[in-house]
C-alpha cells in the first residue's frame, strides 16, 4: 500500500547518494572555503557531474526529468552534511524553472543543459533598495531599442553574481511603470557593458556573497527576454514558489545538522553521573526540535507535490507555510543546540556559532515570516489585506 506522505524509492535513493557526496566534503570544507574567501567550486562541479543539480531539468535538455521535490531533497541533504549550496536555490531552481516553463525552444536548448550539469551558473535579481517586500514598487526599467532592449536600475541583496555568467533580472517595461507589476524577465550577461556590482559587507561568513547591482543603460538583444513581455505575475511566481520550497529545504538541512550535533553531544557529555541527555531540560527541547523539523519537512514535501501537480495557488499557500515553519525550526534547533553545548556552543571547534547568523536569515529571506503570515491571513483565512 502506498502512503501519500512517504517519498518514492527513487527519491530515498537520491537522498542517500547526495548525503554520501555531502559527507565527502562536510562542514570543515565549507567553513575553510568561506574563511579563505574561496568558493565551493569542487562540490558544485561534482554535484553537477553526478546529475544532482539537474534533477528537475527536463530530460531532453540534459536533466533528470524530476520535479522540484527532487531538487529540494538534494539541497536539504547537502545542507544536512554541512556543505549547503545557496546557489542551488537560485540557478537550477528559480532560473531553471522559469526558462523551462517560459523560455523559447532556442533558449531552452542554449541555456538548460549548462544549468543541468552545473557548468553554467545564473543569478536572479528582484529585490530593490526602495521596494523592499513590495515588488510592485520595482522601478528597474527595460526600454525598447531597435535591436533589443536597454535596462536601467538597481538591485540589492543579490546572491552569487560574482560566480554567475548571467543574471535573470525582473524589470518593468517603459510603458508599465505604475500600477500592478507585470514583470518582464531579462537574462543579462554579467560582462555586459554598463553592468556593475558591489559586494555588501555581511556579518555572515559564507562562500556565497551578496551584491548590489547597477544597470546603467545595459543593452541586450531581443532574445534576452525570457517569456512574454508583461506576461503577468504568474510567470514570476513560476520561480518564486520553487525558491520558497528550496529555502525551506536549505533551512531544514541546517536544522538537522544542528540537532544531530546537539544529540551526539548530549549522549556523551557528563557533568554529574549520567549523560546530560538523560535530563529532561536537555532532552525535551531537542525532541521538540525534532518534531518541528519533521512537521516542516512534511509541509515542504506537500508544497513540492502541489507545485509538481500544477496546483499553483495551493502550492503557493503550502510553500509560504513551509518557508515559515522551516525558518522557525532552524532558528530553534540552532539555539537549542548551542544551549545544549553550554559555553562550548560558542566555540568555533563545535561548528555551531557559525550557523547562528545563517539560521536567523531563514526568517528574513527569501520572504520574511511576516509576509508569509500576510499570505496565509489573506488567502487561507480570507482576512482583509493589511497593506
Amino acid at each position: 500500500m502506498t502512503i501519500a506522505f512517504t517519498e518514492s524509492d527513487e527519491r530515498v535513493a537520491l537522498r542517500a547518494s547526495v548525503a554520501a557526496l555531502g559527507a565527502k566534503y562536510g562542514r570543515d570544507y565549507f567553513e575553510q572555503a568561506a574563511k579563505a574567501g574561496k568558493k565551493t567550486t569542487e562540490l558544485w562541479q561534482e554535484a553537477g557531474r553526478n546529475g544532482f543539480l539537474g534533477v528537475a531539468i527536463p530530460e531532453e535538455y540534459g536533466g533528470g526529468g524530476g520535479d522540484i521535490g527532487d531538487l529540494a531533497a538534494v539541497c536539504e541533504e547537502l545542507a544536512a552534511a554541512g556543505s549547503p549550496l545557496l546557489l542551488m536555490v537560485v540557478s537550477p531552481a528559480i532560473v531553471g524553472t522559469i526558462i523551462a516553463q517560459y523560455g523559447s525552444d532556442e533558449q531552452k536548448q542554449a541555456l538548460l543543459p549548462g544549468l543541468a550539469d552545473g557548468t553554467s551558473t545564473f543569478a536572479f535579481s528582484i529585490t530593490e533598495p526602495d521596494a523592499g517586500s513590495n515588488s510592485h514598487n520595482i522601478i528597474t526599467t527595460a526600454y525598447r531599442e531597435a535591436d533589443g532592449w536597454r535596462l536601467t536600475g538597481t538591485k540589492t541583496y543579490i546572491s552569487g553574481v560574482d560566480e554567475a555568467s548571467h543574471v535573470l533580472v525582473v524589470a518593468r517595461t517603459e510603458d508599465a511603470r505604475s500600477g500592478k507589476l507585470k514583470p518582464a524577465l531579462f537574462l543579462i550577461p554579467t560582462d555586459s557593458a554598463g553592468f556593475t556590482y558591489q559586494e555588501i559587507d555581511m556579518g555572515i561568513i559564507s562562500p556565497e556573497k551578496q551584491f548590489t547591482l547597477f544597470f546603467d543603460d545595459v543593452r541586450v538583444p531581443a532574445d534576452a527576454l525570457i517569456g512574454g513581455e508583461g506576461a503577468g505575475i504568474e510567470q514570476l511566481f513560476a520561480g518564486l514558489n520553487p525558491e520558497r520550497i528550496m529555502a525551506s529545504s536549505f533551512a531544514l538541512g541546517t536544522a538537522r545538522l544542528a540537532l544531530a550535533k546537539a544529540s551526539e553531544y548530549a549522549k556523551e557529555r557528563k557533568v554529574w553521573d549520567t549523560p546530560i541527555g538523560a535530563h529532561q531540560a536537555i532532552s525535551h527541547p531537542l525532541a521538540q526540535s525534532y518534531i518541528e523539523i519533521e512537521m516542516a519537512r512534511l509541509m515542504t514535501q506537500k508544497a513540492a507535490a502541489l507545485y509538481a501537480a500544477g496546483d499553483v495557488m495551493r502550492a503557493a499557500e503550502a510553500a509560504n507555510m513551509a518557508k515559515y515553519a522551516a525558518g522557525e525550526a532552524v532558528c530553534n534547533a540552532v539555539d537549542r543546540a548551542i544551549q545544549t553545548h553550554g559555553g562550548n556552543g560558542l566555540a568555533n571547534e563545535y561548528g555551531l556559532v557559525q550557523m547562528l547568523a545563517g539560521s536567523r536569515l531563514s526568517r528574513i529571506a527569501p520572504v520574511s515570516r511576516e509576509m508569509a503570515l500576510n499570505f496565509v491571513a489573506q488567502f487561507s483565512l480570507g482576512l482583509p489585506k493589511s497593506y
